[in-house]
């Protein structure tokens, strides 16, 4: 990348772990929450880093950035997360310079996630550019880069149905439910969490199922009287979370705590009891399977239902990697302008140069001469030359190292481009 300009990172790099090596539990360790994310951008910035994205979500952490090695952005996240160096390389992928801006597109466009089709992971880019954006960490690689990425997203929402219906956990948690639970609508649902899974979730129960049973526990209780008012559900405190589990059939947990918040003293042992955890890290001690009496499910499982919705959005794959090549095409040529911009930059200073010594050679000799015209006459002659140049250098690109070569040399621009 040191050959575009952009950054004082030597090379452009994705670092990560996701579902597909990494399950719930290591994904856990390498979590980061909002604070973590800031702390993180912070520290990399007093390290030199000019650029850099931080995303994490349920099914994947990963950084995007400009370092002169991965190992720069990896110690961040080990420094920042509960996850180690030698944990992570055993589960972790990097990518480089063009495979990493390639993965950003599959990344963006749902055709990396969990759950194929997902686009929530959209949003998180667009957060993660904000919060970067406001610590003076995006450069205008990063800028193009995400906006290219978000209009392949639009694109592919628009023009093919990889999106179409309900996707996403809560969905799949639902799904999961309607399948295995016979009578659904006369059990007693308990929902612990509200966040933005919780809310999904809560949204297709009420959708789905059918329930009047429907019980919502959140630490925060006015957030989770907010949403129940929405659908008429019942809201319990905090301090009622054993009993309310003690009456339920069926327990989705979907909190956003860094450690397990169901223990197995809080399950009532003498009743059937289907556990959902939609949370990562877990928030369902693992010891809670040893009960006979529940069945506890991850969202690891969850992610991995193939109903004939998710078989059918396998079909547009083909037209959302067309999209994603052309947009991608139209990135990596705006890339390669940034090779010349600088001696274009050196060209137009030289040509001014040129044009401000003759003019005042001009003026001397000419009476009456006329500054304004001779100024809007040269200045419109450097621009047209401006455009010739750039034109063949975009349109010839093949040739562009012997054509930066020629100009510099011609134009003696050698010292004017270092």
């Amino acid at each position: 990348m040191e050959d575009y300009h952009i950054s004082k990172g030597k090379h452009f790099y994705t670092i990560g772990l996701s579902y597909k090596k990494a399950d719930a539990e290591i994904r856990g360790h390498f979590s980061l929450d909002e604070e973590s994310k800031q702390r993180l951008l912070v520290q990399a910035k007093d390290e030199g880093i000019d650029g850099i994205l931080v995303t994490s979500t349920c099914n994947r952490t990963e950084i995007y950035g400009f370092a002169q090695h991965p190992f720069q952005l990896i110690k961040l996240l080990c420094e920042h997360t509960h996850g180690t160096v030698e944990e992570f390389e055993k589960v972790a992928y990097v990518y480089k310079n063009k495979q990493a801006i390639s993965h950003i597109f599959r990344v963006g466009t749902g055709l990396d996630s969990q759950i194929l089709g997902d686009f929530e992971i959209i949003s998180q880019l667009k957060v993660a550019f904000v919060r970067s954006k406001k610590l003076g960490l995006v450069n205008a690689f990063l800028e193009r880069l995400v906006n290219a990425v978000i209009q392949a997203s639009k694109r592919i929402k628009n023009e093919t149905e990889i999106s179409s219906g309900a996707t996403s956990v809560s969905f799949a948690s639902v799904q999961y439910i309607l399948k295995h639970i016979e009578n659904v609508s006369d059990k007693n649902i308990l929902l612990f969490g509200t966040g933005k899974i919780g809310r999904n979730t809560c949204e297709n129960l009420v959708k789905h199922t059918r329930n009047n049973h429907i019980t919502l526990i959140n630490r925060t209780k006015d957030k989770a009287e907010k949403i129940a008012g929405k659908f008429n559900l019942i809201v319990k405190d905090y301090a009622d979370l054993q009993a309310e589990i003690r009456n339920s059939d069926i327990l989705i947990v979907a909190t956003g705590a860094h450690n397990p918040t169901i223990s197995r003293e809080l399950i009532y042992p003498k009743k059937e009891l289907l556990i959902l955890d939609l949370s990562i890290p877990k928030n369902v001690s693992d010891d809670v399977r040893e009960l006979d009496n529940v069945k506890l499910i991850h969202l690891d499982h969850l992610s991995q239902m193939t109903d004939e919705t998710l078989e059918r959005r396998k079909q547009f794959i083909p037209q959302a990697k067309e999209i994603i090549a052309e947009v991608e095409e139209d990135f990596n040529k705006w890339l390669e302008t940034r090779k010349f911009a600088p001696t274009i930059k050196a060209l137009k200073k030289k040509l001014k140069m040129m044009k401000d010594a003759e003019l005042d050679f001009q003026r001397k000799k000419i009476s009456d001469f006329n500054d304004e015209q001779a100024e809007i006459v040269s200045n419109r002659i450097i621009q047209k030359i401006m455009k010739h140049f750039a034109n063949h250098l975009k349109e010839d690109s093949e040739t562009n190292d012997e054509s930066l070569e020629l100009i510099q040399k011609v134009f003696q621009l050698e010292e004017i481009t270092k």
